[in-house]
């Protein structure tokens, strides 16, 4: 991990320095301003302040919503669809529209755009990640501007990414951004729905420590959305667990991107960790999907949680499904419940022969040792560390416990 220099406490300008590289993520609610259809000039202002950005050297990644709404539209549907066939059937109308609105807002200001369309498959799967990541590289090398969205017209439960919220934090791992902006209908997360209470106040930073999922516990989705703050400060503490600020504010504000990056008080500040977690720990944590398990006892769950050390051979008790050597698995305590991730040197049979073993034995049970660890400590994380910031508790009955409006 790279240490961050640690900010002022309360400076915005050197929690976010001069970001080069900016995820961008707009929802539903923001491009259709509440009703049903693409709003074409919420869209033309956000083409025009992403394009003034890109004059000025930043590299921009645009994560949007809005096929299904786009399909809405041209199919005269006046509700969002709740069978899939029917979602993904807007979906492919509306993905056409979506990008022609796009394109017809950049062309004006000189830029190109690209359409890249994800599921959750894509990311998991450790080759198609990394096939995923140069792409976009060599887009923002050749200055244009990717416009990354599920691919809703194939995407089943299985390999739903949920929201294009948890898309836009794991696209900000992926190309390791230096800012992620969630643009919302609100001004950033409040005390309480805006919309409905008049004394909700805007939370200005959020730390790590904070109990802010408590603030968010009542959403619920637009006919135009199924995203709702929950799921942004869920992706805000994502992004922010992994070394990169994230700042939530709305999209209903022309210049509002630029204004963050001036480091104006604008929108809620999520203050990352004060280190960046490594390209490969990233992926492993947020987007990779295990092959198999491996239970180990109480003292090697400890090592590893609170030691930070590598998996062996000595600590390990059994195994669950098959792997092989080089594929992700799960870290199990004693009771099976998952709390790390990491990749295996060695393979199912090979870890059942070599279990309860000190590590200067296994070249007697396999004949050779090409590793000491079954796990590396610099190739796995600990997920209820990370969980622990993702979704802090709430910290007793006297904590407030607003609620904060949807937009998906």
């Amino acid at each position: 991990m790279t240490s961050r220099k640690a900010p002022r406490p309360d400076s915005r300008q050197e929690w976010l320095g001069s970001p080069r590289r900016i995820v961008v993520k707009v929802g539903s609610g923001v491009l259709s301003r509440g009703g049903i259809g693409l709003h074409r000039e919420t869209i033309q202002a956000l083409a025009s302040s992403l394009a003034r950005l890109q004059a000025q050297g930043v590299e921009v990644i645009l994560v949007s919503s809005g096929a299904i709404l786009a399909g809405m539209e041209a199919l005269g549907l006046t509700e969002r669809p709740r069978e899939l066939p029917l979602k993904q059937a807007a979906a492919a109308v509306g993905q056409s529209h979506l990008m022609r609105a796009y394109e017809e807002a950049f062309q004006p200001c000189g830029r190109r755009v690209a359409q890249i369309l994800l599921t959750q498959e894509d990311l998991r799967h450790r080759g198609r990640y990394l096939n995923a990541r140069n792409t976009l590289f060599t887009l923002l090398g050749l200055q244009v501007l990717p416009i990354v969205n599920e691919n809703d017209t194939v995407a089943v439960r299985e390999i739903q990414f949920g929201d294009n919220d948890t898309l836009s934090a794991l696209v900000a791992h992926l190309v390791q951004a230096d800012l992620l902006v969630i643009l919302t209908d609100t001004e950033g997360v409040f005390t309480a729905d805006p919309h409905r209470d008049p004394a909700a106040r805007l939370i200005p930073v959020v730390r790590p420590q904070d109990a802010i999922t408590s603030f968010c516990a009542e959403d619920a989705g637009s006919a135009a959305s199924i995203g709702g703050m929950t799921s942004k400060v869920r992706a805000a503490r994502r992004a922010a667990v992994a070394g990169i600020p994230t700042v939530v504010a709305s999209g209903r504000i022309p210049g509002t991107v630029e204004a963050i990056l001036a480091a104006e008080e604008v929108g809620t500040l999520f203050i990352p960790s004060r280190s960046r977690m490594q390209s490969r720990k990233r992926w492993l944590a947020f987007a990779s999907l295990p092959r198999g398990g491996i239970v180990v006892d109480a003292g090697a769950r400890a090592a590893l949680v609170r030691g930070g050390k590598s998996l062996l051979p000595s600590g390990i008790r059994g195994t669950q499904r098959s792997f092989r050597a080089g594929d992700v698995v799960s870290l199990l305590d004693p009771a099976g419940t998952e709390f790390g991730r990491g990749l295996a040197n060695y393979g199912r049979d090979e870890v059942e022969k070599i279990k309860g073993l000190h590590s200067n034995e296994i070249i007697g049970a396999l004949g050779v040792n090409p590793y000491d660890e079954v796990v590396h400590r610099d190739n796995l994380v600990i997920l209820e560390l990370l969980e622990a910031v993702i979704e802090p508790s709430s910290g007793g009955e006297d904590q407030a416990a607003p609620r904060a409006p949807s937009e998906g």
